[in-house]
């Protein structure tokens, strides 16, 4: 290995898991990659009822909307947001 990913981790520790990744079946790549998109989708989320405790459940899935297509595109599809600071 040329170098470490991942500066917090040791060595071995990081070879195992690319090991381990290596070996793994495609279907379990499939469920793992499938799991860290929905925790993103819930921080995301939950972030933003954090930013916006007052905002109701439309304007929350605007505003995602917004974080994942970019303000403008979002716009295009979803109507404009009025942005509140």
């Amino acid at each position: 290995m040329v170098g470490s990913y991942y500066p917090d981790t040791h060595p071995e520790v990081e070879a195992l898991q690319g090991r381990n990744l290596r070996e793994m079946p495609p279907w379990r790549k499939a469920e793992l990659l499938t799991a860290l998109v929905r925790s993103s989708h819930q921080l995301a989320l939950a972030g933003l009822r954090h930013r916006y405790p007052q905002a109701e459940p439309a304007e929350i899935k605007l505003r995602y909307a917004g974080l994942l297509l970019g303000e403008e595109v979002a716009s295009k599809f979803y109507g404009k947001l009025h942005t509140k600071p």
